[in-house]
């Protein structure tokens, strides 16, 4: 018997309207309000952001920029970010962002599946944006700021124009990349209506006031950070301050100096700031509301936190291929260690993995979602998107979850391959990919092991190709020169085979238990 649990929320009307639309629907009436700053030097009203947003528009439009084309943005957290992302928006094409820490191979790999044909980088970023731009379709590169011999942003901005005519429900406006539930990064195609619904739907559970402010550093390349921080608070009338990087002292700092009263966190955030003895030292009473997500929190750390700071810490629950909440927690009705209540016009089925059979209240199963945040598919891999989204439209996410008499949903396991380190997805397949091709390794397979600070740590098993063993720092060195720092193995156990099914696919359940 399918058993369906509905939102306990109204449904809400999602309006046929653009992503920019949404995102500007405040800008008129605050217009002489800052929008976007980064605490130092740039800002924009909300009046400069609408007027830069459609200059940038048309200046690309100028400059060749066509429907269906695709642009990079490969740049930490900075105020520009909103304006080429809406820019781009409103010139009809669509964006794919790219984490700037990414060396240029897995840039490469990015630009090339996702057919960008121009890219946006900062100058600390250009060189290797330059590498991984060749053998591209990428035809121009732009900077935000200056750089000797490179095209500014600045230069780019012409005459204004409206949002270019596109079918919202269907059209791309952003493709992030996942790794989903298995295997290599994939590009998640967003459409406007998506992320619109999503908006729409946040809007229902996260309430702001006015002369709210919050701080964005958890980055905007990342779907939690684009939608949640940069799309939705804009669209609400939060002023945003934006950082590059996460640094505990210049949080605090930031935090106490722009009376900031929204901080979105990741667990290994809300963690320092539960126990880091700095955390004393700064007049943090300006917070109203931590929240977490991109991983489960532990319900005691969550409550330490709040002690220790003097507000509410909650959870929500998301995907990239859910633009990106399904759960959240309304005011009012916090649940300690919950991922908070279905979001409005969704539904959600618990089904075990093992027999499909639907499971009632309390007894976990895969989680699985329907809803209009419920991503199009993913790029040029019809295979992997009917593996996610079935005939029906529920998305499987890979995730156990249980739900409770409250009607809030807790993450208990997970079934999917993927790791969350510090709340970066970290696909196994890519690092044993990697791992097999250095001369002393015959056979990788890499799992996540828990660990309290950064959530989960990636764990290789190896098997050696003769009698001379790599040491953790050699195959760090060594994958170092391919992947970011955050996908690096952080324990290695050599064992004599992998386990591996008939088909032979890798038993990773053996290998965390092996682990445990």
């Amino acid at each position: 018997m399918t058993i369906i649990y509905n939102s306990p929320l109204p449904d809400v009307e999602i309006p046929d309207i653009s992503i920019t639309t949404q995102f500007l629907q405040r800008a008129d009436e605050l217009a002489d309000d800052i929008a976007i700053s980064d605490a130092q030097s740039s800002s924009f009203t909300f009046a400069e952001l609408k007027s830069a947003i459609h200059r940038l528009a048309g200046g690309l439009q100028a400059h060749g920029l066509r429907p269906g084309d695709v642009v990079g943005i490969m740049s930490p957290n900075v105020p520009e970010y909103a304006v080429i992302f809406h820019g781009v928006a409103v010139a009809g094409a669509a964006v794919t962002t790219i984490n700037p820490t990414y060396g240029a191979e897995e840039v490469r790999f990015q630009l090339l599946d996702a057919g960008a044909t121009m890219l946006f980088t900062t100058s600390a970023f250009l060189d290797v944006a330059r590498a991984a731009a060749e053998g591209t379709g990428v035809k121009e590169i732009a900077v935000i700021g200056q750089a000797p011999n490179a095209r500014s942003l600045d230069s780019l901005y012409g005459d204004p124009i409206e949002q270019v005519v596109v079918d919202f429900d269907q059209h791309v406006v952003v493709l992030p990349y996942s790794s989903g539930t298995t295997g290599l990064p994939k590009g998640v195609m967003l459409t406007h209506r998506n992320l619109v619904a999503n908006n729409a739907q946040l809007k229902q559970v996260l309430n702001y006031d006015d002369n709210e402010a919050a701080l964005a550093v958890l980055p905007f390349f990342h779907i939690y950070g684009m939608q949640v921080l940069m799309n939705s608070l804009i669209s609400q009338g939060v002023r945003v301050v934006t950082m590059p990087r996460f640094d505990m002292v210049a949080v605090l700092e930031v935090l106490q100096s722009e009376k900031i009263t929204r901080f979105f966190a990741v667990p290994p955030i809300v963690l320092g700031l539960a126990k880091a003895p700095i955390v004393d030292q700064y007049d943090l009473s300006s917070l109203r509301q931590i929240f977490c997500g991109a991983a489960p929190l532990g319900a005691e750390i969550a409550d330490a936190c709040a002690a220790r700071v003097g507000c509410e810490v909650i959870q929500g629950y998301g995907m990239t291929e859910l633009s990106p909440v399904s759960h959240c927690t309304p005011p009012g009705d916090y649940h300690a260690g919950t991922s908070g209540v279905t979001v409005s016009n969704t539904e959600i089925r618990i089904v075990d993995s093992e027999t499909g059979q639907d499971q009632n209240v309390g007894s976990p199963g895969e989680l699985w979602i329907r809803g209009p945040q419920v991503m199009k598919g993913y790029l040029n891999n019809a295979s992997a998107t009917a593996e996610t989204i079935d005939a029906d439209r529920w998305l499987h996410t890979g995730d156990v979850a249980v739900v409770d008499e409250f009607n809030h949903v807790s993450i208990v396991d997970r079934i999917k391959e993927l790791i969350k380190y510090k709340g970066f997805q970290v696909p196994p397949a890519e690092l044993e990919a990697l791992l097999v091709t250095h001369p002393q390794i015959a056979d990788a397979a890499v799992i996540g092991v828990a660990d309290d600070e950064a959530g989960e740590l990636p764990k290789a098993f190896l098997v050696a190709a003769g009698e001379t063993l790599p040491t953790l720092i050699e195959l760090q060195e060594f994958l170092s020169a391919h992947v970011a720092r955050y996908k690096l193995v952080r324990e290695i156990e050599f064992i004599s085979a992998i386990p591996k099914s008939p088909s032979g696919k890798i038993l990773r359940r053996d290998l965390r238990a092996a682990s445990a």
